[in-house]
């Protein structure tokens, strides 16, 4: 049967100037709306009020009145109601225990984006318009839409290297379930390896961050000597740091695109392992390593393509001892150091530690599937499974 997803497209367009600056207001209109929204909701709840998204929009109405804040009429207004919107949505995540308290956007630091809804863009044949807009975005159309593609939500982005994107959101009916194949196959991450599997291969881990430290730490030297301030050779320095870390995000994300879209679409079951990166990026010692690995990446990947495909995902418990429990006989070792690579058991039996990690992994979701030992939700991705139970969590499910 197929699952009709809602996929979004993102391409690199190249605006005109006068289209540039166009978007540039609208992000600073949008960022102005937001902040105004989230410091009225702020002393609103000082004085035991709730503030919804209906009062937050009839304030965007009052404010577009006045002299101070009249420039706000000059931006479509479709991208400030859904600014007002998103941040109803991120105090629902607050009231929910999701998320921790709103911030406030930063001109500097926050991501510059503005989103278009239908009434506010106009796609045909293959050209988009924008509101406010005469002419259609030059965008590189590296891969098509689906034929009959017709887009309900349009974002446009700069990111902080100076590029920009647009993502078009719309119905894939390409996306359906793949065959049935009965594979089962346990995932361990590593920083060695970037996932050891079950079946004894190994994915190197290509350490992109490392491919270009000197690059990086050359260009980083650069802006610290640049006098601190809004001049434009410290702007210039702070782009050439941005690209460099550009090119390193998307060669990682590619290679993780490729990689978890070939285990899924070559396993039926895949077993992971439920990881807390935040926390064991407080190692100073492997800060470094755990962030270029991508870990969290690579299981939101994993997530989503299997339910995209008709594939299961189950999540082992973090506390399960994958790495310490022998794969032939279940025997517990009571240490197992990480400098340890591999090791002999009692019972003659002598494993590499990675693998025999995964193969435990695999083990324990196949416990999973086939009698359901220990099946509990996890608190964080629905429909997810655990082979072992977990601690109790503050939070509700």
């Amino acid at each position: 049967m197929a699952t009709h997803v809602k996929r979004a497209f993102k391409y690199r367009f190249h605006p005109t100037d006068a289209q540039a600056a166009e978007l540039s207001r609208t992000f600073g209109c949008v960022r102005k709306v937001y902040n105004l929204a989230l410091a009225a909701r702020t002393e609103a709840w000082t004085r035991q009020e709730r503030v919804n998204y209906n009062q937050t929009s009839a304030m965007l109405t009052v404010w577009k009145k006045t002299d101070e804040l009249a420039y706000l009429n000059e931006v479509s207004s479709v991208p400030l109601q859904q600014a007002l919107r998103h941040l109803q949505v991120a105090f629902a995540n607050f009231f929910g225990e999701r998320s921790k308290y709103p911030r406030f956007k930063s001109r500097k630091k926050s991501r510059k984006s503005a989103e278009y809804t239908t009434s506010a863009f106009r796609f045909h044949g293959g050209e988009l318009r924008l509101a406010k807009m005469a002419d259609p975005l030059a965008i590189v159309w590296s891969r098509p839409l689906p034929e009959g593609a017709c887009p309900s939500t349009v974002t446009v982005s700069q990111d902080a290297a100076g590029r920009w994107f647009v993502s078009l959101l719309c119905e894939d009916p390409s996306v359906v379930p793949f065959a049935a194949t009965g594979t089962v196959i346990g995932i361990d991450a590593g920083l060695n390896h970037l996932v050891t599997l079950s079946t004894g291969e190994k994915v190197a881990n290509l350490r992109h961050e490392r491919r270009d430290r000197a690059r990086l730490e050359k260009a980083q030297r650069e802006l610290s000597r640049k006098a601190k301030g809004d001049g434009a050779n410290r702007a210039k320095a702070r782009r050439k740091v941005a690209r460099i870390h550009a090119r390193i995000t998307d060669r990682r994300r590619d290679g993780l695109h490729k990689l978890t879209s070939r285990l899924v679409r070559e396993n039926q079951t895949l077993v992971i392992e439920d990881l807390t990166v935040r926390n064991m990026v407080k190692n100073r010692s492997l800060a470094r390593a755990i962030s270029d690995v991508a870990w969290r990446e690579l299981r939101m990947m994993l997530e989503y393509k299997c339910s995209w495909y008709g594939r299961e995902l189950v999540v082992v418990d973090r506390w399960f001892p994958s790495s310490r429990l022998c794969s032939a006989c279940g025997s517990l070792q009571e240490k197992m150091p990480l400098n340890v690579r591999e090791w002999t058991c009692g019972c003659g039996a002598t494993h590499d530690r990675d693998v025999n990690a995964a193969k435990n992994l695999l083990a324990a979701g196949l416990a999973v599937t086939v009698c359901g030992d220990g099946v509990r939700p996890q608190r964080r991705t629905p429909g997810g499974q655990s082979a072992t139970k977990q601690k109790p969590s503050r939070r509700e499910p």
